[in-house]
Parts: structure tokens; C-alpha cells; sequence
């Protein structure tokens, strides 16, 4: 203790000297950079953690919740009563809701008395008025509307809405719900019905897609009870939430999220894990001689390197501290462009953020500090007679690789994913290495064009060759922050702009569901005498896929998240003789009349699910089984807007069971009227706006996206303080050069051509660099990922170009500059 306690105060003296003579400015604002992109991610999803963990059975209006997509088992309320649980059922779907002005697609939510056993709704007597926890459910006869919905339909408390067959009196408007959720049916405008009122509307037919839900709630010694009751006997499309594993779909939306958003702040890391090993190697660099004298004055190198690294640890604490306030300040940003996802209050963030920031910034020190830090501790009292020294360049060279091993187990460990932050590792390699070929090649290259350059280039060219490791990483740093940005601003424009190509103009808009085999020749009718091209109905079926060549299969048979989304729910089936638009046979041949049975699949769905030619399907459709063979496959042209299926049947498979019919068809703006006249006509029919469902799912991928461009911002403020850092690196050879060369008679203007031209080309080859990658990125995505005809542009090859070299030319300028205002001699002097 006696030892330690002058050393560390010996370090706070070292540091604060440091800061004030600005040698660690870049150092601490790198790690500042590093520190705030993770702690505001961090705190925002550890907010969510733990609000799903604290309020887990609000979330879910239960203790426990059962979710099928079939009407549930008596059996199961009977032995949650037997247990002495209470319990209530909801259920959900989609409908349209209209007042005298219009009509809106609608989630629609039916509940019963007590809905729900945990967690509060929450009502206002009016629209823009204070609410209040609701005292019960809506009366038989009324209903409850959000205040989307309200403003859409021009509905106010007291005015009738019509629901299906039924017209019933708006009493309130919907604020709050607990156990909303966070999914397709949770962005639609909302509506709350009695359980009473739901036969009346008669919106429940065969094919209708329905969500019920058995909310229980009791002491936890039974409803453990129940919960290990009812696992024993759950069907397909049931599932248990529980307090551990609450919200599902809330917790799935918000992990991809936090992946986005923590790859992003990975980017911020490794780029200022760079700048911490240049700003640390200038530091040595203009220490070294101050170490050797300390070393005859009898410094030992065990003394050295614990004052040393003494003060990088208070530095690292420093910054730690500040990145963490940062990263506070920007998780409300966050919690404001993505708390529609979450769909509830947040609690405040706990400390855990705050333990992961320190130990982020102290391990970005121990990795990328202490390689250049080895040299004072070894430094020879030779140095103060032989400048030229260079340390011991073998022992450094080991310790920047264990930098680089620190650095790739602390991206791992970001991740949370040992699988994620090998890809993530492996990618960052693979695209340094990329703009480390592509750039060094570039910077070889330009020793032929200084020949026929004009002597500000030719000088500022040479300056780029003598440092090729500096000029490189300053190409590096700058060309991945680019490429983020124009792949999230550029690229990301031109994949919507070609998506929205790739739809005709006149493709269908308005998709009609719930049509039932007696209101197909009315329906026609319907569209006959409002002057309008007849239709095309096709039935629908859904049947659950059971086996293929008479091996039963379920979810727990795939790997791949799809595959086990689709065999665990409801295909939606259908038979036909004629080849339906869009569609085209890849292989086999189309049934057609052929009554033999038979199955043709969509090609994409036979790949996600291993189906061949051949292959036997059994799907059960309302208790009984239905079984043929694949003859073909098809292909579809999704981009048309039509009605598709994965499965069609042949003549004579499906004819007797249960069935609705859909169409879809193109509504022009000047006749929106036509859709309120359908739902007047025929109550039961649900009108989906395609429009205006992809404008609100594009509105929330777009806060998602500018979430993750917020992030990203990180990483750019990184790269340019690495442009800082490598140009301080090189700042005193700079000015030994520019000394020497305006001693020589060199002219202010030359020496300013030349460290423009310097800068300009060093940003014009990253600017190019992050065009072209984020463009290669952009094609790859279109082609494999969204299966677009992408066509690359060349606006981001221009954009990267011109802002690789204003950002590089200013920054560069700005910190050279006063080389050129001072004297020569002064230059000299300080340098030696």
C-alpha cells in the first residue's frame, strides 16, 4: 500500500499533464466513442429486459397464457378451474370496422369479464383527453376504439360503428393495453368488443384466422400445476407463455433488433480500437527520450511501466464514466425511435450497462495501449545518446497480436452470439483485407501518375508513398464509415426504389377475404354492375401439413426458423384446374382436369422445407386427412400483387371441405369509395389495403433503420477520429518535412498544394472504396437476400467520392495547418 499509493498519485500528476498539453485528447475521445455506442444500446435493452422480466404477467394479462390458433380445448379452462385458477379467454383477428365516412381495417380484440387477470386497459372519455384505468370491459352493445382508429373513421364516444352484421355504440377510446404485444395484428388501428357481442357480427367463418388465448392467473404452486398439466397435452398451433418466456414475439422482434443495433455499435469499437493503437503509438513516440532520462536519473523499467499504465487505467476509467453518460443521454434517442416496438413503459436502466462500458474502455486500453506502452517500459539509457533506437520490435509485434485475439473475444462477447460474432469477426477481417488490397494497389498505382503531375500533387502523391501503413489505415477507417453510411442512406433508397419498380401500376391493391361460397355470384355481380372486370375468386382451405411420405413432421423436424414458423401453422390451401397469372411450372407438369390427386408447390417452399418431385404430403383440414403426391412445382411472380398459394390441389381434392374465397383487385384513387360500398354490401368481408398495411410496416422498418443510422453515427465520428489520429501519428514528420523543405526555399503555396493534394487523393480512394463496397453490399442483398433485379447506381460511387474527399481535405487541413504559420526554425527547434 505504501508503494501503490505514490505510484497512482505519481499517474493522476502524469495524466492530468498529459491532458492539458493535449497528447491524449484523440486517446480519450476515442474510447469516449467506443464506450457511448454500447452502453446506449446496452441501456435500452436492458430496460426491455427488464420490463419483460418485472412485469412479465402484465405483458401477458396472466400468469400463464395458452395460445392456439384453433378454438381451444374445453379441457383446459376445466382443469384451471379444477385448480382453482382464474381464468378468462381472448381472442384476436382482423376485420374491417365503418362509420358513415369510411371504412378501416381493424385488429379486432373480443374479451370477457375480467379480462385481464394482470396488468390494467386503460380509457379516455374522448379523443386527446386524460385517461384512466378502465373499471371492466366494454357493456354488451359497445365498444372501445384507439385513437388511430377513432381519427380514421371520424368516430367520437356515442356514435355507431359497424362490425361485421353488427352496429355497436363507441363508449370510449382505447389508450393503453398491458398485453398488447408487438406484432403484424398490434400495428393495425385497434378495437376492443365484449365476448357477448361476437356471434352477432357473424365475422367467425370457416377459414377465418383467429387467435385465442386462456389467460390464467393464481398462486404459483398451481399454476405450475397447470403448466405441467397442460405441456403434456399441447396440439399443434398451441403454445405456453410464461413469465420466462413472455411476449415472444415482442422478445423475437426486439433481439433482431438489438443484433442490428449492436453490430453498429461493433463497427464504432474496432474502428476506435484502431485510433487507440495510433494515438498510444504517438504518445511513446514523443516519450520515449523523456523515459530514457528517467532511466539514468535510476527509473527502473518496472517503475516505468506501472506509471505508465497507472495512468492509461485512470484514463480509461475517465473515459469509461463519460462514455456511460453519453450512452445514457442516447438511449433515450433509441427508446424514442423504437419504443413502438416495445408497446410499454420502459423502467429505468440498471448498472450492468454501466460495469460493461468500464470494462469495454479499460480492455480497448489493455489491448491496443499496452503493445505501444512495452517500449517506455524498456527504453535504454543508450536513447539519450542514440535517438535512432527503435525498441524491441519482436515483443511488440507479439502483444499487438494478442490485441487483435482481445479485440475479436470482445467482439464475440458484444454479440452475445458465439455464432453472430464469428461472422461479425470474420466479415470485419474480410473487409479490411479487401480495402487493404484494393487500396494499396490504388496507392502503389499513384507513383505513375506523379511523373505528369504539377509539383503540389507530385509532392503530396511522394508523402503518401513514404507512409504507406499510415496513409492505409486512414483509407481503411474512413472507407468502412462510408460505406455504413451510404449503404444505409444510398444503397437503401435505391433497393426500395427498385422493389416499388418491380410492381405494375396497376397491380392489385385491395385484397378481399372471408367471402363465403354463397356470396361468390353476388360478388361478381357486385363488380358487374359497378362497371368493373369480373373477379377472380379462389377458394381457400387451411390444412395443417402432418406428414410427408408418411413421416409425421412438426416444427422440432427443421432448424431453420421459417421452416418450423410454417409447418406449425395453417396452410392456406386451394384447388384449381387453370393455372393461375404469375405463375409458371419449373418443373413436373401442371394436373389441369386431371382428377387423379395430386399437390403443386411453390418452388420456394418445396426448398425451405426439403419437398422433391414425388414426395407424398398429408395435410389434415377440419379432423380429417387429405394425402397426394408433388407433380409439379411453380414458380410465382410475388412483385404482381395477386392472389398466391403455396399448395394447389388437384380437381376433385378439396371441393367438400370448408371454404372461403379471396380475390384481390386494383383500386385507383379517385374511387376509394368503391372499398366502403363492398363492406356496406357485404359486412363479413375483410378490405386489406395493401398500400396502406406496406406504408406502416415500411414506417416502422424505417424508425428501425434510423435507429441503426444513429448507431452507425458512431462509427463515423470513429473514422474520422482515426483520420485525426494517423495524422497525428505522422504530425512529426510532417512538420520536420514541411521545416526542412520551406528552409529549402519551399513557398507557403507549394506546401499548402501539396498537403491538399495529400489529403484530397487519400479521400477520393476512400470514397471510392466505400462507393463501390456499398454498392457490391446493395447488389448482393437485391440479388440474394430480397431477390430484386437490382440495378447499381453510380450515385454512391460519386457521393463516397466527393465525401471521402471534402471530409478528409478538411480534417487534414485543420490539423496541419499552423504547420505553415510557424517559423522553420521553431519547427526544427521542437523537434529536436
Amino acid at each position: 500500500m505504501n508503494r501503490f499509493l505514490p505510484a497512482l498519485s505519481q499517474s493522476f500528476r502524469m495524466l492530468r499533464r498529459d491532458l492539458r498539453a493535449g497528447e491524449l485528447g484523440l486517446l480519450l475521445v476515442a474510447l469516449v466513442i467506443a464506450v457511448s455506442s454500447l452502453t446506449s444500446v446496452g441501456f435500452f435493452t436492458d430496460r426491455v429486459a427488464q420490463a419483460l422480466g418485472r412485469e412479465a404477467n402484465q405483458l401477458l394479462g396472466g400468469d400463464l397464457v395458452l395460445v392456439s390458433d384453433h378454438a381451444l380445448d374445453p379441457a383446459y379452462r376445466a382443469e384451471a378451474s379444477r385448480l382453482g385458477l382464474k381464468s378468462v379467454v381472448s381472442s384476436t383477428f382482423t376485420s374491417m370496422a365503418s362509420t358513415a365516412e369510411g371504412a378501416q381495417l381493424a385488429g379486432v380484440k373480443v374479451v370477457e369479464d375480467g379480462h385481464p387477470l394482470r396488468g390494467t386497459i386503460r380509457i379516455a372519455p374522448g379523443l386527446n383527453q386524460p385517461d384512466a384505468p378502465a373499471a371492466g370491459i366494454p357493456a354488451p352493445g359497445e365498444l372501445w376504439l384507439d385513437e388511430r382508429l377513432a381519427s380514421a373513421l371520424g368516430a367520437r364516444p356515442g356514435d355507431m360503428v359497424g362490425l361485421g352484421a353488427s352496429r355497436l355504440r363507441m363508449a370510449a377510446v382505447l389508450s393503453f393495453e398491458s398485453d398488447r404485444g408487438a406484432n403484424f395484428f398490434s400495428l393495425l388501428p385497434r378495437l376492443v368488443i365484449n365476448a357477448t357481442d361476437l356471434p352477432a357480427t357473424a365475422l367467425i367463418q370457416p377459414g377465418s384466422r383467429v387467435f385465442h388465448r386462456l389467460h390464467v392467473a393464481g398462486e404459483t404452486r398451481d399454476v405450475a400445476a397447470f403448466e405441467t398439466w397442460a405441456k403434456a397435452r399441447l396440439k399443434r398451433g398451441e403454445t405456453l407463455e410464461t413469465v420466462d418466456n413472455a411476449r415472444p414475439e415482442v422478445r423475437s422482434i426486439l433481439d433482431r433488433t438489438e443484433r442490428f443495433l449492436r453490430f453498429a455499435a461493433m463497427l464504432a469499437v474496432v474502428l476506435a480500437a484502431v485510433a487507440v493503437g495510433l494515438a498510444t503509438r504517438r504518445f511513446v513516440e514523443r516519450h520515449l527520450d523523456g523515459c530514457a532520462v528517467m532511466r539514468c536519473m535510476g527509473a527502473g523499467q518496472a517503475q516505468l511501466m506501472a506509471m505508465f499504465i497507472g495512468e492509461f487505467a485512470l484514463l480509461g476509467l475517465a473515459a469509461g464514466v463519460a462514455g456511460c453518460a453519453l450512452g445514457f443521454a442516447v438511449q433515450f434517442v433509441l427508446n424514442g425511435l423504437l419504443g413502438e416496438l416495445v408497446g410499454f413503459p420502459l423502467p429505468p436502466p440498471g448498472f450492468w450497462p454501466v460495469l460493461h462500458g468500464l470494462a469495454v474502455s479499460l480492455l480497448l486500453l489493455l489491448g491496443f495501449a499496452l503493445p505501444p506502452l512495452i517500449r517506455l517500459g524498456r527504453v535504454p539509457t543508450l536513447r539519450v545518446l542514440r535517438r535512432e533506437w527503435d525498441g524491441v520490435a519482436a515483443r511488440e509485434g507479439v502483444a499487438w497480436t494478442l490485441g487483435a485475439l482481445l479485440l475479436a473475444g470482445l467482439l464475440v462477447g458484444i454479440a452475445r452470439d458465439w455464432l453472430l460474432g464469428a461472422w461479425v469477426v470474420g466479415g470485419f477481417a474480410l473487409a479490411f483485407a479487401l480495402y487493404a488490397a484494393v487500396g494499396g494497389l490504388v496507392l502503389a498505382a499513384l507513383g505513375r501518375v506523379r511523373g505528369v503531375a504539377s509539383s503540389g500533387w507530385r509532392y503530396g502523391i511522394a508523402s503518401l508513398r513514404r507512409r504507406p501503413v499510415a496513409s492505409l489505415v486512414q483509407v481503411l477507417a474512413l472507407g468502412m464509415g462510408l460505406t455504413a453510411l451510404l449503404l444505409l442512406t444510398l444503397v437503401r433508397g435505391d433497393l426500395l426504389t427498385n422493389w416499388q419498380q418491380a410492381t405494375p401500376a396497376d397491380a392489385p391493391n385491395r385484397f378481399v377475404i372471408n367471402i363465403q361460397p354463397d356470396q361468390v355470384e353476388g360478388v361478381r355481380q357486385f363488380f358487374k354492375d359497378a362497371g368493373r372486370r369480373e373477379p377472380a375468386l379462389q377458394p381457400m382451405i387451411r390444412g395443417r401439413l402432418v406428414a410427408v411420405n408418411g413421416r409425421p413432421v412438426g416444427p422440432d423436424d427443421y432448424t431453420e426458423d421459417r421452416a418450423r414458423r410454417l409447418v406449425d401453422r395453417d396452410f392456406n390451401l386451394s384447388f384449381d384446374t387453370r393455372l393461375p397469372d404469375g405463375n409458371s411450372v419449373a418443373a413436373g407438369r401442371w394436373h389441369g382436369s386431371d382428377t387423379t390427386p395430386q399437390f403443386s408447390v411453390e418452388q420456394g417452399l418445396a426448398q425451405t422445407l426439403g419437398l422433391a418431385m414425388g414426395d407424398l404430403l398429408t395435410f389434415e383440414i377440419a379432423g380429417t386427412r387429405s394425402e397426394a403426391p408433388i407433380t409439379s412445382l411453380r414458380k410465382l411472380d410475388w412483385d404482381s400483387m395477386r392472389v398466391n398459394f403455396f399448395v394447389i390441389a388437384g380437381q376433385g381434392m378439396l371441393e367438400s371441405f370448408p371454404a372461403s374465397y379471396i380475390t384481390s383487385f386494383y383500386l385507383p384513387p379517385s374511387d376509394l369509395e368503391f372499398a366502403n360500398r363492398i363492406v356496406a354490401a357485404f359486412p363479413n368481408f375483410t378490405v386489406i389495403d395493401v398500400a396502406a398495411v406496406v406504408a406502416q410496416v415500411r414506417g416502422m422498418v424505417e424508425k428501425l433503420i434510423a435507429a441503426v443510422q444513429f448507431v452507425f453515427g458512431f462509427a463515423v465520428v470513429a473514422g474520422v477520429v482515426v483520420l485525426f489520429g494517423a495524422l497525428q501519428a505522422t504530425h512529426d514528420e510532417r512538420e520536420k518535412e514541411l521545416a526542412i523543405l520551406r528552409t529549402l526555399g519551399a513557398r507557403n503555396a507549394q506546401l499548402r498544394s501539396a498537403l491538399l493534394a495529400e489529403f484530397a487523393v487519400l479521400g477520393l480512394v476512400a470514397g471510392v472504396l466505400a462507393g463501390a463496397g456499398a454498392t457490391g453490399i446493395g447488389w448482393a442483398l437485391g440479388h440474394f437476400v430480397f431477390k430484386l433485379p437490382y440495378v447499381p447506381s453510380l450515385l454512391p460511387l460519386g457521393v463516397g467520392a466527393l465525401a471521402g474527399v471534402l471530409v478528409v481535405t478538411l480534417a487534414g487541413w485543420f490539423g496541419t495547418r499552423h504547420l505553415l504559420a510557424q517559423p522553420p526554425l521553431v519547427s526544427l527547434r521542437a523537434l529536436n
